[in-house]
């Protein structure tokens, strides 16, 4: 790609929005990140006390043990899947405002280039007229 190109890319970017949004991304980001750290820390099952006077807890016991840190796991999962889903949402909305930004610039280059296509037939019949009557 052209330097001159990208330079025009880069220049009809809505930049005041994208640093306007960038905060809010960032934030929800830094939760799922924070969100992911977490799950990646595997939890000690919780030892239950048992009322009964043996040290060992019984299949039951542990049972619901596990059952209760795999519940645990599932919420922390649907609120990691929340946490995306609202980036993810974020960045959608901010690139659809970029594509609409990056069309109104195409139709401005568009009607600019019309433009100056005018003007300079105008300029060149300008220029023929005075240079024929001389």
């Amino acid at each position: 790609m052209a330097v001159g190109t990208v330079i025009t890319v880069l220049s009809n970017i809505p930049w005041g929005q994208v640093v306007d949004a960038a905060p809010k991304i960032a934030e929800g980001a830094s939760r799922l990140w924070e969100a992911a750290k977490k799950f990646r820390k595997p939890k000690p099952v919780p030892e239950t006390s048992s009322s009964s006077t043996s040290a060992q807890p019984t299949e039951a016991e542990r049972l619901q043990g596990r059952l209760s840190a795999l519940e645990e796991a599932i919420q922390e999962l649907r609120e990691q899947m929340q946490a995306s889903a609202g980036v993810i949402k974020d960045l959608a909305n901010q690139n659809a405002l970029l594509i609409q930004r990056m069309e109104v610039a195409r139709l401005r280059l568009v009607r600019i280039a019309i433009g100056g296509l005018v003007c300079i037939v105008a300029l060149s019949l300008a220029i023929f007229h005075l240079w024929t009557t001389r």
